[in-house]
């Protein structure tokens, strides 16, 4: 199984599989994560391995994380943080895990309304829901609210005591848990099982997640059975795949932003005299996998920290990689990887015939504390004095270019408009090839084409929305009172001005948009889904005679792991918990009208119109640019813009190529709590393409 959190990927794709409520690195835009997710489930699926989507739902800060209480009304819940988890669903994710967080008040993973009602009824989600690692909080609870698997099993980490297993083997015999229920958890389990074909395929584990050893414990935790752990197997040369290099490389390179270039500093032109200043420039001083789950921000940032970290095999600096190209031009490089080393500094560029500057801000998960930031960054300045950095070398240097990795947002108000501030490159957290994948747009080996998955504000008030760092509740609460006006929606509401708008960037060509054509199609009218599901199912029967759930005869048991089978005959008074009315009613109900396949009604994704429009390079070089499609919906309480789609188009020079986008029944629609379904209003809806959120070039109406 996979857990599914994006990475940096080319063009304006998200980060994190919800909308995002906050400035932390996770995408601003429903439409992105959605996308980002769909595909990201078919290529893990498609190599037979489960896919886990995350997190469900409304975890958007580190701060709190296992006991804040995210508040989102119904309207937000579906049009922004549900939106790409049903593109999920409709990809056939296997497993969805939940989160940590309370949801108006409730545990994620105990919370019948957002897995029952939502996921496993509107969205009509056939996979399993497993807990987040410790998101477990209660037995008969969970089981009934709808949560099919325990993660990883016990109370807390390590103590072997589990609100399952064996208490769930005594809920199901003494009626407090439906044996339909146990038994739709079990199917759940194995049908994302057979889904992705592991029967037909099976690959013994040939490694441990916990130790780089070669030998050690076959029970980590537990400590016995010494034994061959780790066959240490090289995936990158799988014949069937390709070069994983060469895939990682063109990946990290069509995901660099290009925001400034100022009369074609960019690309270099074998510069007689480089100047490379930053510690985010070169090698940590213990290596690139030094510090624990990435907890540390040393030399160049290729990677957030926190559990679902790897090991890199190696990492590219951009050090190395300019310094690979100086060579081959024959150019003069100098370096200080030392950010406070001013003296050095102002020495170095003061020569030097370019400056190319590296700065950071990073962010991780909450267990780990960077530098007094608690998982979520403690503001959005960059880190090791970055601006100042800037400053200094722009003082000294008339062609200073900046280079960026960031989590997400910073506000560079205070250098963006130097005038020796020639050229600005964000390039998020490219991963091993970030060096190479620098050095390939520096040069000009690759067009830059990637748009911003946010925007860049002047000031960390403009975003509109804050993190909760204190609290002295012992819940504390979230009220997502902005609703869905995140990101550059928040901006286009208050009428704020970005330093950089979501889509944003630049290219080493020009582009011209034109001839926008929108066609209605001869898609039905929306039916409200109705009539009832079947009865849940009873696979054979079960027996509630404690003798015959004993452990097996000469059973061994590992000590610490958690088991179904219980150990006495005498099961006392167990009682019957309390639960809502109806948690356990197995028989037929009502299908929801919003629901009736994975993802929703099916009529929902119904193309309504087809939008074209033709996309011109009218540069000298080959470019690629990408195009998007925005809609006004036209309400009062609608953002001014959402985005609805997106193309990358490669284009050679003098050449057009077209730009087509569906609008689905889904994209045009806005939710209606009354009637707890989707409805398309009578305010007039508006299409625009163009080449970001603020660079509207086409436009009209659709009838």
């Amino acid at each position: 199984m996979v857990n599914v959190q994006l990475g940096p990927v080319a063009g304006p794709i998200g980060r994190h599989p919800e909308g995002g409520r906050n400035w932390e690195g996770f995408s601003p835009d429903p439409v992105l994560t959605g996308v980002g997710m769909s595909e990201t489930i078919k290529g893990i699926q498609d190599a037979g391995v489960i896919a886990c989507a995350k997190h469900y739902i409304g975890n958007e800060q580190e701060h709190f994380r296992m006991a804040y209480s995210s508040n989102i009304d119904d309207v937000t819940m579906h049009e922004l943080y549900l939106w790409p988890f049903a593109d999920a669903v409709r990809a056939g994710v296997g497993s969805i895990m939940c989160s940590y967080n309370q949801i108006n008040n409730s545990y994620g993973c105990q919370n019948s309304y957002a897995l029952n009602y939502l996921l496993k009824n509107e969205l009509d989600f056939q996979g399993f829901v497993m807990s987040d690692w410790g998101a477990h909080h209660s037995g008969v609870g969970a089981a009934l609210a709808g949560l099919d698997m325990s993660m990883p099993g016990d109370t807390f980490f390590g103590s072997g005591l589990s609100f399952w297993g064996a208490s769930l083997t005594l809920a199901v015999i003494n009626g407090s848990v439906p044996q339909w229920r146990i038994d739709d958890m079990a199917t759940r389990i194995m049908a994302a099982y057979f889904k992705v074909g592991q029967d037909q395929e099976d690959i013994p584990i040939n490694f441990d997640s916990w130790t780089l050893d070669t030998f050690g414990y076959l029970h980590y935790l537990v400590s016995n059975d010494y034994t061959l752990v780790n066959q240490h197997v090289d995936v990158r040369h799988d014949p069937k795949i390709g070069s994983h290099a060469a895939l990682a490389r063109e990946i990290a390179t069509k995901s660099l932003v290009l925001l400034k270039n100022v009369n074609g500093t960019l690309p270099l032109k074998k510069p007689r005299q480089i100047a490379v200043i930053g510690g985010d420039a070169g090698e940590a001083p213990y290596g690139p996998n030094g510090c624990p789950d990435r907890g540390c921000d040393s030399g160049t940032l290729a990677m957030g920290w926190g559990s679902g970290t790897a090991n890199f095999p190696y990492l590219v600096t951009p050090l190395t990689g300019i310094q690979n190209q100086a060579i081959l031009d024959g150019s003069v490089l100098s370096s200080v990887t030392d950010s406070y080393a001013y003296l050095q500094i102002n020495a170095t560029v003061s020569r030097a015939e370019v400056a190319i500057v590296f700065v950071n801000a990073d962010s991780g998960e909450g267990y780990i504390s960077v530098d007094d930031n608690e998982g979520d960054r403690n503001n959005l300045t960059l880190w090791m004095d970055g601006d100042k950095l800037i400053s200094t070398v722009a003082a000294n240097n008339n062609n200073t270019i900046v280079v960026m990795h960031t989590v997400g947002p910073v506000v560079i108000e205070s250098w963006v408009n130097h005038p020796n501030v020639t050229a600005i490159l964000w390039a998020g957290l490219p991963g091993e090839q970030s060096g190479n994948s620098i050095t390939d747009v520096l040069y000009g080996h690759v067009n830059p084409g990637a748009k911003l998955p946010f925007t860049l504000g002047k000031k960390a008030d403009d975003w509109g929305v804050k993190l909760l760092y204190n609290s002295k509740d012992q819940v504390p609460q979230i009220a997502y009172t902005e609703g869905v006006f995140i990101d550059y929606r928040a901006f286009d509401k208050a009428g704020i001005e970005p330093t950089y708008e979501f889509g944003f960037g630049l290219s080493y060509t020009t582009f011209n948009y034109s001839n926008l054509q929108v066609t209605k199609t001869q898609a039905g009218p929306y039916a409200p889904t109705s009539g009832n599901t079947g009865a849940a199912p009873v696979l054979g029967n079960i027996s509630a005679n404690p003798d015959d759930y004993q452990f097996p005869p000469g059973f061994v048991q590992v000590r610490r792991y958690i088991y179904p089978w219980i150990n006495s005959t005498t099961l006392g008074n167990q009682g019957s918990p309390d639960v809502p009315d109806g948690a356990r009613n197995g028989s037929s109900q009502p299908l929801l009208p919003a629901g009736g396949a994975p993802g929703g009604n099916p009529e929902l994704y119904d193309v309504l119109y087809e939008v074209t429009a033709t996309v011109t390079n009218t540069g000298s070089v080959a470019g690629e640019e990408v195009a998007q499609v925005y809609v006004s919906l036209g309400g009062p309480n609608d953002p001014k813009v959402a985005l609805r789609g997106f193309e990358r188009l490669s284009i050679q020079p003098g050449g057009s190529t077209s730009f087509t986008a569906d609008l689905t029944r889904r994209d045009l629609s806005n939710w209606d709590p009354v009637s707890q379904n989707w409805v398309i209003t009578n305010y007039t809806k508006t299409v625009y393409v163009g080449s970001s959120s603020r660079k509207l070039l086409l436009q009209t109406e659709l009838i």
